[in-house]
Formats: C-alpha cells, structure tokens, sequence
C-alpha cells in the first residue's frame, strides 16, 4: 500500500479537492465522480459525501493509496 502525507492549511479540505491535491485524480470534478462511485473511504467507512469535511487526523484510502491528513 502507498502511504502519502498531506498537510492541512486551514481547518480542513474538501474530499474531493484533497483527491486532487494528491494527484490521485486531475479535477475537483475528477474527485466527486470517484467519490459517487463509493470507492474512497475516510477513517475506514466509505464516504458518499463527495465535499465532505477531511480534517487533521483523519485517514483517506483510495485502492492501494492511503492518506494522513497532518495538522498545520
């Protein structure tokens, strides 16, 4: 499994938009769609919200690729 880190400038980020700042999709739009598909997870629970809230602490996984979002 790919580990990546992502530091968080403000409060939290938008799932959508983290997918993108990651580089695991091109758009925010990108993002939304593999959202909507039910194949993106938050802390081990699928996430259908595609502008949900990410904040510091939580875990993304997309396939093999995993993600720490880290405080500021």
């Amino acid at each position: 499994m790919q580990q990546l880190e992502f530091q968080l400038n403000g409060e939290y980020v938008e799932l959508n938009q983290l997918l993108k700042m990651v580089g695991l999709c091109d758009s925010g739009g990108a993002g939304k769609a593999l959202v909507a598909e039910g194949v993106v997870s938050v802390d081990g629970r699928v996430e259908l919200r595609k502008t949900a809230k990410i904040r510091a602490g939580s875990v993304v996984s997309l396939g093999d690729v995993s993600i720490s979002v880290l405080a500021q």
